[in-house]
C-alpha cells in the first residue's frame, strides 16, 4: 500500500532548529541541568575528599616534623623513625576522620572502627616504609651519594609513599572503616485506598 500524501497546510511554517531545541545562529548554553547532576552526584564525594585532604595534610605535618626531629635530632634509624612518626600521625588521623570527615557515617563498634582503621593505616605504613627501604637499601646500594642521604629519604619516604599511601587509606577508610548507613525501608503504604480520600 502507497503512502497517504498530505496537502501541506497554510499555517504550517518551516522552523529551523537543532536536535537539542536551540535556535540556530544562537549563542551555545551551557545545560544547568547536567551541572547540576554532576554537582548532585559528586560533590559529596569532593567534600569527603576535602576534609580528608585537610586532615591529611595536618596529620603530614606531625609526621614530617617528628620523622626529622627523630633522625636529626635523636640520631635514629629511618626506617624506626618513620613507623614511630607515622603511628602517631595516624592517631591524629584517626580522630579528625572519625569526628570531621566522616561524622555523618554510621558510627559502629569504635573497637572494631579503631582496629580497621588501624589496619588499613599499617598497610599505608607499609607501603611508605617499602618505598624508602627501597630507596635507601636498594637504589642506595648502587648510589649512596644520591640515595642515603636526608634529601632522598624524605622525597622516598613522604613524596611517592606517602601519596600511594594516601590513595590507599583513602579507598579503605570510605569502604571498609567508616561505612554508610544501610538503605532503610519506607514504611508500608495500603494502596487500595481512595487517591481523593
Amino acid at each position: 500500500m502507497l503512502p497517504v500524501r498530505r496537502a501541506p497546510s497554510r499555517y504550517a511554517h518551516p522552523v529551523a532548529a537543532t536536535v537539542t531545541g536551540d535556535q540556530p545562529g544562537g549563542t551555545p548554553q551551557t545545560r544547568p541541568g547536567l551541572v547540576r547532576a554532576l554537582r548532585d552526584r559528586f560533590g559529596h564525594l569532593i567534600r569527603e575528599m576535602s576534609k580528608f585532604a585537610t586532615v591529611g595534610g595536618v596529620a603530614f605535618l606531625i609526621d614530617l616534623a617528628i620523622f626529622n626531629v627523630l633522625i636529626a635530632g635523636r640520631g635514629m634509624e629511618p626506617v624506626t623513625a618513620k613507623m614511630i612518626s607515622t603511628v602517631i600521625a595516624a592517631t591524629v588521623a584517626f580522630v579528625g576522620n572519625r569526628f570531621w570527615t566522616w561524622r555523618h557515617r554510621e558510627r559502629s563498634n569504635p573497637v572494631r572502627e579503631y582496629a580497621l582503621f588501624f589496619f588499613f593505616n599499617g598497610v599505608g605504613l607499609g607501603i611508605a616504609v617499602a618505598c624508602l627501604a627501597v630507596s635507601r637499601y636498594g637504589l642506595g646500594s648502587i648510589w649512596p651519594g644520591v640515595f642515603q642521604t636526608t634529601l632522598a629519604d624524605n622525597i622516598a619516604s613522604f613524596v611517592v609513599g606517602t601519596g600511594l599511601g594516601t590513595l590507599f587509606r583513602f579507598w579503605s577508610y570510605r569502604r571498609f572503616v567508616f561505612v554508610e548507613a544501610g538503605t532503610r525501608q519506607a514504611p508500608e503504604t495500603n494502596d487500595d485506598r481512595d487517591p481523593r480520600a
